[in-house]
């Protein structure tokens, strides 16, 4: 396993890039949740990325580079998987309240450790799908991350969005097509490119909200 010592420099390094001042202790449990994930996928294939100094740049530095446009205070990650983008924007806002939402048993098996490995009280792991998934509170962002087409992540999660929620997907090319053939009750609202350190291609995040309140 890399040294934790490598892995917090390339954060660090990255951190720095992005513009993110994290404190130390916000560092270490970055640091802590990627070896855990490189733990864990070795036996239960949780990524196709396998080397952990990639999943810096790949899995870290690619969530944290949302964190501008994170506001509100009850944010869902759909399809979270292993926690991405939802266990680091996590770590990075405390005060804030993270639904991580997957149909894969291993996976938000490993998100139940790694709430309790962490000390993460402001996590809430669910074993769903996103269709039949109910929230008790209010969803201010949905977040995905190489989920599906916008058209199936809006008829999947349309029953939690309210007026004032927005989706945020997290895309690699710039998705025109799938624009396009949003429903109308879904409206196109802006989108921002990403620049990750380290990672290769473009990266862009698509902002949509209900048209109307439902």
């Amino acid at each position: 396993m890399e040294s934790k010592l490598s892995l917090t420099e390339q954060l660090k390094t990255g951190l720095s890039i992005l513009d993110l001042d994290l404190d130390n202790e916000k560092v270490e449990q970055l640091v802590q949740y990627l070896q855990l994930l490189d733990k864990w996928n070795k036996a239960y294939n949780l990524s196709g990325i396998k080397e952990v100094q990639r999943m810096v740049a790949y899995h870290l530095l690619d969530s944290l580079a949302i964190v501008p446009h994170i506001d509100g205070n009850i944010i869902l990650d759909v399809g979270t998987g292993a926690g991405l983008p939802g266990i680091p924007l996590a770590i990075c806002f405390p005060e804030k309240k993270f639904l991580l939402l997957d149909s894969n048993g291993k996976k938000t098996r490993f998100l139940f450790q790694v709430r309790m490995e962490l000390g993460m009280e402001n996590v809430e792991v669910f074993h769903n799908r996103l269709e039949t998934f109910q929230s008790r509170e209010q969803i201010d962002i949905v977040l995905c991350r190489a989920y599906a087409t916008l058209s199936r992540v809006v008829s999947q999660c349309s029953h939690l969005m309210k007026a004032d929620c927005r989706l945020l997907a997290m895309k690699g090319q710039y998705p025109e097509e799938e624009i396009l053939e949003l429903p109308a009750s879904f409206r196109f609202v802006k989108t921002s490119e990403l620049n990750v350190p380290g990672v290769d291609g473009t990266r862009h995040l698509i902002e949509i909200v209900p048209t109307s309140g439902q």
